[in-house]
């Protein structure tokens, strides 16, 4: 065994000692890739025959000034200000109201409306821990007041909610664009249609279980006429974010604004809602900023911590390692994608989405590229696998958002329990885009014809 290799053991152990031990992701990433970058250069200087010509440390900084004066992570902090703005302008309140009357007589009908919902947040604001909580906190007390079973509306909601990891504008796909040196508009089209089979999966799976099971799923009883009234509340519900969807990812896909340009026209226009709803105070739009500011400072603190990580990790020949045993494997190359997937979702268990992206991916990604795979393509199955990452437990983020602010009868059992046929629905998801490639591809390449 080399000491190159050895040192590439020794990073990833020490980054999993840190993890476990409860520090912040991104200090763990950042500390061990400085310690090792240290390390490196002492190493060098006292003779040790690692990698000639690496300087650790100057290399490290270079490229961590390169990632922080990268225009391609802009549009991030717009459109995080985009989400948290549309959290606090009352649209998922109006159009849970709105849907729900619409669709109270069809099985099932106020967690459809939940489904729905989850659609129209994430394709108007990509914020995974807002549009869970919001969803959370707007629907979970009116599925229990209708009846429904208490771990079906746990599922619907997490799940729901965490749409916005893959349906554009999806801040990962902002981070993968970054890493895997492709085009932010190409993986905002790709994504399209894989976000929109989950939601058909979560719709089909909410009728069948209203279909078969009534008693979990039940029908709204005393309601109130459908007149055009009631469709006059859904068009004005539905109207705003819907038109702010089609003008951000609308310009972006048509070639008339850069995904940076789009994200400031969607952070000017989820204003002009939040104002249209009377919402727009001094208040909440300071509470806004701080939060954008927040959670990009968290974001982006992870993209250098993780950069440090990558850098030092590549001096010591870690990616010829990860190509090496990735190439030994004794598969095609659908077999070699099927292990890696398989790896992402498991570490999807311990790992959030953010370090997968930034490790994972540019280890594993390029070599499955030079097997043959289209890039496109396996880079939505990696979003697709990574959608789990927010409910598989122990670490699901989503099921800590909606534990926060579930009421305090709710078990974390329960979660648990709502939240497995979603993650098996999205493992269905996976396959459908394996076994149709062009559920990912069709949308960019007739874009570009």
């Amino acid at each position: 065994m080399t000491i190159e290799l050895l040192l590439v053991i020794a990073m990833f152990a020490s980054f999993l000692i840190g993890l476990f031990l409860g520090f912040p992701v991104a200090f763990v990433l950042g500390g061990v890739g400085v310690l090792f970058a240290i390390l490196g250069d002492y190493l060098q200087n006292q003779g040790v025959d690692i990698i000639a010509g690496v300087n650790f440390i100057g290399f490290t900084t270079d490229r961590i000034f390169s990632t922080i004066s990268n225009y391609a992570l802009v549009p991030m902090s717009l459109f995080v200000f985009m989400g948290f703005m549309l959290e606090r302008s009352g649209v998922a309140e109006r159009l849970l109201g709105a849907l729900g009357r619409l669709l109270a007589r069809t099985p099932g009908g106020l967690a459809l409306a939940v489904v729905l919902i989850g659609v129209v947040l994430a394709a108007s604001t990509g914020i995974i821990g807002a549009s869970v909580v919001l969803l959370a906190t707007v629907a979970l007390p009116a599925l229990r007041k209708a009846g429904y079973d208490i771990p079906l509306g746990l599922g619907t909601v997490a799940s729901s909610g965490c749409l916005g990891i893959l349906l554009p504008p999806s801040i990962m796909l902002i981070v993968m664009a970054d890493q895997l040196r492709l085009s932010v508009g190409n993986l905002f089209m790709a994504a399209v249609f894989p976000g929109l089979i989950l939601a058909a999966l979560y719709t089909a799976y909410v009728l069948a279980i209203a279909v078969f099971a009534p008693r979990k799923a039940p029908r709204m009883t005393d309601l109130a006429p459908l007149d055009m009234q009631a469709l006059a509340e859904v068009a004005k519900a539905l109207l705003p974010p819907v038109v702010l969807m089609v003008a951000v990812l609308g310009s972006i896909f048509m070639g008339v604004a850069s995904p940076t340009e789009a994200a400031g026209l969607g952070a000017l226009g989820a204003m002009i809602i939040s104002a249209l709803n009377r919402s727009l105070t001094w208040e909440n739009l300071k509470e806004t900023c701080y939060a954008t500011a927040r959670t990009s400072a968290f974001l982006f603190a992870i993209i250098f911590g993780a950069t440090c990580f990558s850098v030092v990790l590549r001096g010591y020949g870690g990616d010829e390692f990860v190509e090496a045993a990735i190439t030994g494997l004794p598969f095609g190359p659908n077999g070699v994608l099927a292990v890696v997937l398989l790896t992402v979702f498991l570490l999807g268990f311990v790992l959030d989405w953010m370090e997968i992206v930034l490790i994972v991916a540019p280890l594993t990604v390029p070599v499955l590229v030079l097997l043959g795979l289209d890039p496109l393509w396996v880079a939505m199955l990696f979003a697709v696998c990574l959608q789990t990452s927010f409910l598989t437990p122990p670490v699901g983020m989503a099921i800590f958002y909606v534990k926060s602010v579930a009421p305090p009868d709710v078990s974390t059992m329960q979660i648990y329990r709502g939240i497995i046929p979603f993650v098996l629905l999205q493992l269905v998801g996976l396959a459908i885009v394996w076994m149709l490639p062009q559920t990912a591809l069709w949308l960019p390449e007739i874009a570009y014809r």
